[in-house]
């Protein structure tokens, strides 16, 4: 795909990703830095705790989405920043060997009133195994540049 810029988005469309396998050892050494429970590090003390083996940690999850996201190429030229998420729910254990994907819906595209080269955009991330389950949903809001004055289409 090709940078969308903000004039370009509009609400209702809707994009899908790719698909990514989480290994055990992705899992672990994620975790190991930055988020080192013990439902997400040591395989015999999760297969005792509530969710029975090992999981990911959310956190992973929801970097992972946003790079699948990010992956399409969308925004790559055209994104400003990222002020803020919603929402964000973790729905369903993502564990070793499960695909997630993202599906990302527009739920709002709003012109700047102070900044008229931008606007914000705010995306619905579902985040979904192989399955089809959804294990995660978060709301992204995105501040967007307009198409600079002269590019070509």
């Amino acid at each position: 795909m090709h940078t969308r810029w903000f004039n370009e988005f509009h609400v209702g469309d809707k994009f899908a990703t790719r698909g990514i396998t989480l290994t055990e050892a992705q899992i672990v050494d994620f975790a190991l830095t930055y988020d080192p429970q013990h439902m997400h590090v040591d395989a015999t003390a999760a297969e005792a705790g509530p969710f029975g083996g090992l999981i990911a940690s959310g956190f992973q999850t929801l970097a992972l989405s946003f790079r699948l996201f990010y992956d399409l190429g969308l925004v790559v030229e055209s994104n400003i920043v990222g002020p803020g998420m919603d929402e964000v729910r973790w729905t369903a254990p993502v564990r070793p060997g499960d695909t997630i994907k993202t599906a990302v819906e527009v739920i709002e595209a709003r012109e700047s009133r102070s900044k008229p080269d931008r606007g914000t955009v705010r995306f619905q991330f579902t985040v979904l195994n192989q399955r089809d389950e959804t294990v995660m949903t978060y709301l992204a809001i995105t501040i967007i540049r307009k198409r600079p004055e002269g590019s070509a289409d």
